[in-house]
């Protein structure tokens, strides 16, 4: 089948097998190699990609599904705060889940800047107001660090998080 997509701003057209993953065609077809392999089970969260701007597990997700879709890698975030916010609180020890919890803190951010609650929101009814380290915990639970560095990771997007508030917006 071909499909279409834009990734990291770069148009591309692939041609695919029904069964092939987000994650294996971005690695395989096109080299993009910022999306890990990690459990190829959906457990770990190294795969972690936005997918018209929300966080989609690529390993989980088929090609053709995303056919026209925007898809925007660790890479292709750039200097974000969330990144230099990972670098500045050494939210990463060997790197190799950073890319796939920088995509899923950016999703997160936004979900929470959209007042989508979590599991943990108190009052689901209420508006998002700032993110306690519970709240990112468990937005971020999905992804997965093997060397434990998830206090940093806590610390860099709190931080993000708290100037966003402050300057009014969105905190990608």
């Amino acid at each position: 089948m071909e499909i279409t997509w834009t990734v990291d701003g770069e148009l591309f057209v692939l041609a695919v097998e029904p069964r092939v993953t987000v994650l294996d065609a971005l690695r395989e077809y096109l080299g993009v190699n910022s999306v890990k392999k990690g459990c190829d089970h959906g457990q770990c969260g190294a795969c972690t990609a936005l997918v018209d701007g929300r966080r989609v597990l690529t390993c989980l997700s088929l090609a053709v599904q995303c056919d026209g879709a925007e898809i925007t890698t660790a890479a292709g975030l750039g200097e974000r705060p969330v990144a230099r916010a990972f670098v500045e609180h050494d939210g990463f020890q060997c790197g190799y889940c950073t890319p796939g919890q920088v995509c899923s803190a950016v999703g997160m951010l936004d979900e929470a800047a959209r007042g989508w609650p979590s599991h943990v929101t108190e009052d689901v009814a209420a508006d998002v107001d700032g993110l306690s380290d519970d709240e990112i915990r468990e937005r971020m639970s999905g992804n997965l660090c093997r060397c434990g560095a998830y206090v940093n990771i806590v610390a860099a997007i709190r931080e993000v998080a708290e100037r966003a508030s402050r300057a009014g917006e969105g905190a990608r």
